[in-house]
């Protein structure tokens, strides 16, 4: 097992990277629970990994219930948000509950959220048990749920006590989720380190059989990256927004086709190429740099390209993302392949020229 501490200016708290950690989740987590705790998780993970944890639980000798919620980004929304509510309620939890998230990054970023606002705050517990919210969305604070009109609109910035990353439950994900979780891994290759993203092209056909230790590896070499950026930025008003490499376009695709067709992840790995050309177009990174993100990808079997749809869409999608500012479009973008910058783009014949091929 491996160990990192995330520093902000609000907290400070462990993520625990190892194989079976959810069995000694009594061991690692007793420091952080409550008197009481509740576990949200869904339809999918509760016959795979509940019982553990209830029994690790059990152990300690910690009362606690569970909420168990529908599977996928659809439901990422106000209305199920308030079934976690509703289980709060009903099972006379306190502001000292400890809420533990037990899933993926929905999961994750709706218990979330439901811990930043039950009772103005209760604390959380992260138990990711996919890739993507492993090495991101359970790490940084980021609560949230989706809009009709946006992706993550509506959320806080609220840290957990702890995250528990179980590297043993990637094992029952289906293949489609492992890769769309290492389109995140990627990103932090593309955004900050560029000897990271060459060892993961060295590496990807490893990472995509789970290679246990290149996995572990991974996993923590994107840990300690966020939790790094996170210590200097907690509610992005700078260097964070890197984090969003491939978002802004990713989040307009998963609006046009609907929450859920598109995973966030295969969003984001069309959407990373895109921020590369758009980039390219602009005169910072070169054809090759593009064309070495769209083939990782593609090693990871994640689309490189995003779907056709119009040009007016785009832009309706992507004026409702949250690096608007003052109406002016903010990209994430490439001062070169392992570096990100930050582009406000007012001419849009511009971002015409990138989306060109897809229009």
């Amino acid at each position: 097992m491996r160990t990192l501490t995330v520093q902000t200016p609000s907290h400070q708290y462990p993520i625990f990277i190892g194989h079976k950690l959810i069995e000694q989740a009594d061991t690692l987590l007793q420091p952080y629970l409550g008197k009481k705790a509740a576990i949200i998780t869904n339809e999918t993970v509760a016959p795979l990994y509940l019982k553990q944890l209830q029994t690790a639980l059990d152990r300690l000798g910690v009362p606690h219930f569970s909420i168990i919620l529908p599977d996928g980004e659809e439901y990422k929304n106000w209305q199920t948000l308030n079934l976690i509510y509703d289980g709060l309620m009903q099972n006379r939890a306190e502001r000292k509950t400890t809420l533990i998230a037990l899933g993926g990054g929905v999961i994750g970023d709706m218990v979330g959220f439901a811990a930043a606002t039950y009772q103005r705050g209760a604390p959380f517990i992260q138990v990711p048990t996919t890739l993507l919210s492993q090495v991101d969305s359970s790490v940084g604070g980021k609560t949230a749920i989706n809009h009709p009109l946006g992706k993550n609109m509506i959320g806080a910035f609220y840290q957990p006590q702890a995250v528990l990353a179980d590297l043993t439950a990637l094992q029952t994900l289906p293949q489609r989720e492992l890769s769309a979780g290492m389109a995140e891994v990627i990103k932090y290759g593309a955004l900050g380190d560029a000897e990271f993203f060459a060892w993961l092209e060295e590496n990807m056909a490893d990472l995509m059989v789970q290679h246990q230790e290149k996995m572990a590896e991974a996993v923590y070499h994107c840990c300690k990256m966020k939790a790094d950026i996170v210590a200097q930025d907690e509610t992005e008003q700078g260097i964070r927004a890197w984090l969003n490499l491939g978002h802004t376009f990713g989040h307009a695709i998963e609006a046009e086709m609907g929450y859920g067709v598109w995973l966030h992840g295969e969003a984001v790995a069309a959407g990373c190429v895109l921020a590369s050309r758009l980039s390219q177009i602009l005169g910072k990174t070169q054809q090759a740099d593009t064309d070495r993100i769209a083939t990782l990808m593609e090693a990871a079997s994640l689309p490189s390209a995003p779907p056709v749809f119009s040009f007016e869409k785009w832009i309706e999608h992507m004026s409702h993302d949250k690096k608007v500012s003052s109406g002016i479009m903010r990209f994430v973008g490439l001062e070169y392949l392992g570096k990100a910058n930050i582009t406000e783009i007012t001419d849009m014949e511009i971002l015409r020229q990138t989306l060109q091929p897809y229009l």
